[in-house]
């Protein structure tokens, strides 16, 4: 069964590098459609914008996983310099980033998938961001 996946993803770090976390949140059809996943990952030392990659990469090896098959995935991502990057409008510079955008960009290949990256206020992502913190929080006891 084909459908589309709108997911939002965060990452922080506390330090910059420090401590990381990343999270993803899964709806289908839109967000006052039904959310089917939710989850984050302690990722180590890294950057903020390393865990904000890795909220991608996470949520990428997730649909592969799952039995459903998307062919449209609607990214929402409140790092504006990431989802630039990852549209294509803003060069990468940093190194140790584009071992992370390549992992991601041949993932959506290999998936087959149509994918949009959109800018939102964090405001708007406040569910992922809560994860990351949680796992930040919990890892820093």
């Amino acid at each position: 069964m084909l459908t589309e996946f709108e997911i939002y993803t965060d990452g922080g770090a506390r330090g910059n590098p420090g401590p990381a976390a990343c999270a993803v949140v899964v709806f289908e059809k839109g967000k006052k459609g039904k959310k089917i996943a939710e989850f984050g990952k302690f990722l180590g030392r890294a950057t903020n914008n390393q865990a904000e990659y890795q909220g991608v990469l996470q949520a990428l090896l997730w649909l592969e996983q799952q039995e459903k098959s998307a062919r449209q995935i609607n990214f929402f991502l409140d790092s504006k310099l990431i989802v630039e990057q990852l549209s294509g409008r803003f060069k990468l510079k940093n190194e140790g980033l584009k071992m992370l955008f390549w992992q991601i960009q041949k993932k959506i290949m290999s998936l087959g998938l149509t994918v949009n990256f959109k800018h939102i206020p964090r405001e708007q992502n406040q569910e992922a961001d809560k994860i990351v913190n949680e796992i930040l929080d919990k890892e820093k006891k």
